[in-house]
């Protein structure tokens, strides 16, 4: 499919004059036109009766950064590419939980005012739940050809409701920053690697259709949330923001070590103790990478959060940021 077909970023009127309104809800209609467009069914058009491939890697070395390990073996390389692929579909589970839980909410805020903006939001809604079910569908394909005792350890709904009780700005800016990230990964690294497997090549390719519009919709309710937000309120905003970071980097950190012990358990042969922690290492880095520092040094969302705080709170969150950009640097 053509990227012609995908909604660009645009420059915005203030929020508040009524070209800006009338702007946000052309671009609330071009996300329908696009959705009905693209729209796809997970057994006929993405599954087709297809398995998972043991002998194909799942995860583009681009985003695994297996790489950095120069003493596995090409099938160890592969194992460990599937443990990370597995776990980035779980992962993707995880937040689309959250994210349809909270477009499903921002409705209502629609429900007796703009009909385009709802059913653009509804169908994010019923998109996002589709999206949950193909990674459910892919975890349990994954098992059919992985060995037994892969554990994926956070709990989906225990996470969205410590996401959905933060304040509507921190929970959009980091929807936004989810959205564009797995834009980037599919278009950067997934799309162009010829050694993955074909199956899960298509499962993002598919979900990248659908979120393409998906990170529009959140920039729009974003802005709109943004607003009517106090200036104390914003700073509130940016700080729950950097507690989310947090605590999304608690669970990389907890499931980074489970998929090492995992792996180094599968791999058919003993490690020596410096191998076992660079082996730890790298995943950590790598899930730090893809789920954490990927999509805050996007262009695109760092261009929106500079367009809605201030300097000195955009500077704050750069400063969180930067040790976990230094720690996925550091190759060591």
């Amino acid at each position: 499919m053509s990227t012609d077909t995908l909604e660009r970023p645009a420059e915005h009127a203030p929020i508040g004059d009524p070209q800006a309104a009338l702007d946000a809800t052309a671009r609330y209609a071009r996300c329908i036109e696009i959705s009905r467009r693209v729209r796809w069914d997970l057994e006929t058009d993405v599954i087709r009766g297809r398995t998972l491939d043991a002998g194909r890697k799942f995860m583009p070395d681009a985003l695994s950064l297996i790489p950095r390990l120069v003493f596995l073996q090409p099938h160890e390389q592969r194992l460990l590419s599937q443990v990370q692929g597995r776990t980035y579909a779980n992962m993707f589970a995880l937040v689309e939980r959250f994210i349809g839980a909270k477009a499903l909410q921002l409705c209502a805020g629609h429900a007796l005012g703009d009909q385009t903006a709802m059913e653009a939001l509804v169908r994010m809604t019923d998109e996002e739940l589709k999206h949950q079910a193909m990674f459910r569908r892919m975890d349990g394909l994954a098992a059919a050809v992985m060995p037994d005792g892969y554990r994926f350890l956070p709990q989906p709904d225990e996470v969205a409701r410590v996401v959905l009780g933060k304040s509507s700005w921190a929970v959009l800016a980091l929807t936004l920053d989810i959205e564009i990230f797995s834009q980037v990964h599919y278009r950067a690294s997934i799309e162009a690697d010829p050694d993955l497997d074909p199956l899960w090549k298509d499962v993002f390719l598919f979900h990248w259709k659908e979120e393409s519009q998906h990170a529009v919709l959140d920039e729009l309710e974003w802005r709109s949330e943004d607003a009517h937000t106090s200036p104390e309120q914003r700073d509130h905003g940016v700080g729950e923001l950097l507690e989310l970071v947090g605590a999304i980097d608690g669970i990389v950190q907890i499931q980074a070590g489970a998929d090492a012990a995992y792996f180094l358990q599968h791999a058919g042969r003993a490690f020596g103790a410096d191998q076992q922690r660079a082996v730890q290492h790298t995943v950590l880095q790598a899930y730090r990478w893809q789920y954490v520092v990927s999509g805050a040094q996007e262009p695109r969302f760092a261009g929106v959060l500079c367009e809605l705080a201030t300097p000195q709170q955009v500077q704050r969150v750069m400063q969180a940021m930067g040790p976990l950009a230094s720690f996925v640097q550091d190759g060591a």
